[in-house]
């Protein structure tokens, strides 16, 4: 099914938004290279918050936004326990002098409350999807429930 539903596309753009202007910023990307996190992975999560243009024209595959979604909840969570905990040291000593410094350290101390917020955009993001994909289903099993991936999406997002 091809999703091109304007709420939707505005919360791609928003999620995009917020990923690229505080989460992967120049000042955090550089620690975030180190999570481990796989291509594919990566490439998943480039392709939800850095390619609206395409969903905005061409709409986009609902097991593609699911494995988006899935691939970035994932993100989240290794952010959260293995970035967010040792983001100053990794980060305290770059930029020393720098007039930059006010803006590093506003990156760092923000970094936690906003990957809540992405995850939180994540979460209702995938509700709308799941409201969709449960409307169109029409009787048949919805996808979301086809994909045992998604069944631990909820814990990603709110750690535990």
């Amino acid at each position: 099914m091809q999703i091109i539903d304007a709420d939707i596309i505005q919360l791609i753009e928003k999620l995009g938004e917020h990923y690229r202007a505080n989460i992967s910023n120049r000042f955090v990307r550089p620690a975030l290279l180190h999570l481990k996190i796989d291509n594919q992975s990566w490439d998943l999560i480039e392709n939800l918050t850095e390619k609206p243009d395409q969903v905005i024209n061409q709409g986009i595959h609902l097991a593609e936004l699911y494995r988006q979604i899935e691939a970035a909840a994932r993100f989240v969570s290794l952010a959260r326990s293995d970035l967010a905990p040792t983001l100053r040291l990794r980060l305290g000593s770059s930029l020393k002098g720098s007039s930059d410094r006010v803006l590093l350290e506003m990156a760092i101390n923000n970094f936690s409350s906003n990957l809540k917020l992405f995850a939180d955009l994540l979460n209702e993001l995938y509700v709308k999807l799941v409201e969709i994909d449960t409307r169109e289903a029409a009787g048949h099993m919805p996808l979301y429930r086809q994909m045992p991936e998604l069944q631990e999406l909820g814990h990603l997002l709110v750690g535990g």
